[in-house]
């Protein structure tokens, strides 16, 4: 049976060497599909309410930012004796500069997909990574464009109930992926994690990222 990563608090992994600061199911499946596996998960509750005139950029970064201090403060990283590698990251949707919200009701996900139909908007994914050796980062920007959305497509995919806590209203990994016309960036970052560069902040700092790969490190 594959093992799978504990919440720290329900099970204390002092020998934890990848923690990843996400509740995010789609986090942790990104990072599974290229091999490797978390040894807990450290969800980080924020606030992530964007600030007057913050460029959805700079809100990314902040919230990634803000993420990896907080879990790093309830690991207590010094008490640590093993290596250990925090990851953390953020993905911000947005329309020029307005930043749409992470849908949580039906009429804010319909209000969602009414803006983003037919129009290109942006998905900007911050990963911060702290490491043995220090803290780094990456943003990645990822332009998409939805084709034009009939009331049937808006009203079908808003009873899928798919768009429930995604950000910009929709998940591109499910449904949604038939309203993308054109898509120029990283697709696993509009998921929720860029891969190749995770794989390669993980990789540039030490973290044995083939080790799950038939026991190469």
């Amino acid at each position: 049976m594959d093992a799978t990563p504990d919440a720290i608090g329900s099970a204390q992994r002092p020998t934890a060497r990848l923690v990843l600061a996400s509740a995010s199911p789609r986090r942790l499946a990104l990072l599974q599909q290229i091999g490797i596996e978390p040894d807990a998960l450290l969800p980080a509750e924020i606030d992530e309410t964007p600030r007057k005139a913050e460029p959805p950029r700079d809100l990314a970064r902040r919230l990634a930012r803000t993420k990896l201090a907080t879990a790093e403060a309830a690991l207590h990283l010094g008490d640590k004796t093993a290596p250990t590698w925090l990851l953390s990251a953020d993905t911000v949707v947005a329309v020029g500069r307005r930043v749409l919200p992470k849908a949580e009701v039906p009429d804010e996900a319909a209000d969602c997909l009414r803006l983003l139909s037919g129009r290109q908007h942006r998905v900007y994914t911050a990963v911060c990574l702290l490491s043995p050796r220090g803290r780094r980062e990456r943003i990645v920007e990822t332009r998409v464009r939805f084709k034009r959305l009939s009331s049937r497509d808006i009203q079908g995919y808003v009873a899928s109930g798919e768009w429930r806590g995604k950000a910009g209203g929709y998940a591109i990994q499910g449904l949604a992926g038939a309203f993308v016309v054109k898509l120029i960036g990283s697709y696993s970052s509009v998921v929720g994690l860029p891969l190749y560069e995770t794989q390669s902040l993980l990789d540039g700092e030490g973290y044995p990222i083939r080790a799950g790969w038939g026991g190469l490190a």
